[in-house]
């Protein structure tokens, strides 16, 4: 017994001691802190709302509890599977895209002409600026049957016009290789700073045993930034089933709604637009569970498998 507390004593001294000689290191952690406690951990308050019949005239704990009856109500209807199966093949192909800024990012570190790289790493990440609403409106540009350039140029071939925006089969490719150029420059800045601390030597030295190029990628540079791989991975998984509602909602119809419907603009419409919040936190919170389970388990696998992980 004795021992444990003079354990701990030691402990409480340790971390005193810390705190003393590194105060400032955590007065600058404090803004950050305060906002996902604030922002993030106290609203999870409100969670309980999907448990229970939530009018906002009685307030949450005025409400009455209903248990997993929205759950079972989301589980059990007809557009359930619609909405899983959606959501689930909208992020696998854009999870399969995944190593599109890693090879972007290997192909900017072997350009040695300045200028020229320069100029090509403005131009790939300069959609990242493009707010989603003009992203849309440029594909409406391009893609429209009607006054499209696509379908303009398509019919100057003598080729029929394709409704690109209207058709379900056409939805997840617009919406992905879309995305992929408006973030993939971008993605890469963190896969470039990972290079730039590849030691040079280790060129230096690859290039005296008679290495290729290709080869000191692949021996060298990839395994140098194989942590930071790794990170983005698992943070990556973590949001696995959130796509961002924003452009779905804008590139959705009545006829791509087929493919287009996933449970980010279930949430919405039914939350938002129908005020069913209890049902929609629900659905929300579905989600989220499988984001967490996910991110757990892919941390795991990559925790025993290379030794890089968040935790």
């Amino acid at each position: 017994m004795a021992k444990d507390q003079s354990i701990q004593r030691g402990k409480r001294a340790t971390i005193k001691k810390s705190f003393q000689r590194n105060w400032q290191l955590y007065l600058f952690m404090m803004p950050v802190f305060l906002y996902f406690f604030i922002f993030h951990y106290i609203p999870m308050y409100g969670v309980q709302i999907a448990f229970k019949d939530y009018f906002a005239t009685l307030g949450i704990w005025g409400s009455e509890w209903v248990g997993f009856e929205h759950f079972e109500r989301f589980f059990s209807s007809y557009y359930f599977w619609r909405l899983l199966k959606n959501t689930i093949i909208l992020n696998l192909y854009m999870l399969v895209l995944f190593p599109l800024p890693i090879i972007l990012a290997l192909a900017f570190n072997e350009l040695r002409n300045g200028a020229f790289k320069k100029w090509t790493q403005t131009l790939t990440y300069a959609p990242h600026f493009i707010s989603v609403v003009v992203v849309v409106g440029m594909l409406v540009a391009f893609l429209d049957p009607n006054t499209g350039l696509i379908n303009h140029f398509l019919r100057a071939l003598g080729v029929d016009s394709i409704p690109f925006l209207t058709s379900p089969d056409w939805f997840r490719h617009i919406f992905v290789w879309s995305g992929q150029w408006q973030t993939l420059g971008w993605s890469t800045i963190i896969y470039l700073a990972a290079l730039a601390g590849v030691n040079p030597e280790l060129h230096e030295a690859a290039k005296v045993d008679g290495a290729t190029r290709m080869q000191r990628i692949l021996r060298i540079n990839i395994p140098s930034i194989m942590p930071t791989i790794v990170i983005l991975f698992i943070l990556n998984i973590g949001n696995f089933m959130q796509i961002g509602f924003e452009k779905v909602l804008l590139m959705q119809n009545t006829l791509n709604s087929e493919t287009s419907d996933v449970i980010q603009t279930f949430v919405y419409e039914t939350g938002i637009l129908e005020g069913q919040y209890s049902f929609a936190a629900a659905v929300g919170l579905f989600e989220s569970a499988i984001n967490i389970v996910l991110l757990i388990t892919v941390n795991q696998i990559a925790r025993k498998v290379s030794e890089n992980s968040l935790w």
